[in-house]
């Protein structure tokens, strides 16, 4: 069970990232935050930075094995950068469309996919 809640707070950590870095492209590209001073963006980047913690924090204590979870360091980390361009690639169409994926993305998707399965032998 403690696999299954650290993946998907990875999940719901990422998706919260993902508005955090890219979010404020987004609201000043509907001309929303156009007006806001350069700290007033990097405050409210941090205000969703802060759920993004609030998340991967549990997830990585709930999932390390020194704390009685199911997976090593190293896959913890391979497995959050996976979700994490997965999470990405979904938010970034849905949010910016034109954002197509091509050839080269999808190739770099197989070698994540491998360095998934690399790391859990």
């Amino acid at each position: 069970m403690n696999a299954l809640y650290t993946i998907l707070l990875l999940i719901g950590s990422n998706i919260f990232m993902t508005l955090a870095w890219y979010g404020h492209l987004k609201l000043h590209q509907m001309h929303i935050s156009t007006s806001w001073p350069l700290i007033g963006i990097i405050a409210f980047s941090w205000a969703i930075a802060f759920v993004e913690y609030s998340l991967q924090v549990p997830a990585n204590r709930i999932g390390f094995e020194g704390n009685g979870g199911p997976f090593s360091l190293m896959q913890l980390k391979v497995m959050q950068e996976v979700i994490s361009l997965v999470v990405f690639c979904v938010m970034a169409n849905l949010m910016f469309q034109g954002q197509q994926l091509q050839w080269n993305h999808l190739a770099a998707f197989v070698c994540l996919i491998l360095a998934v399965y690399f790391v859990f032998k």
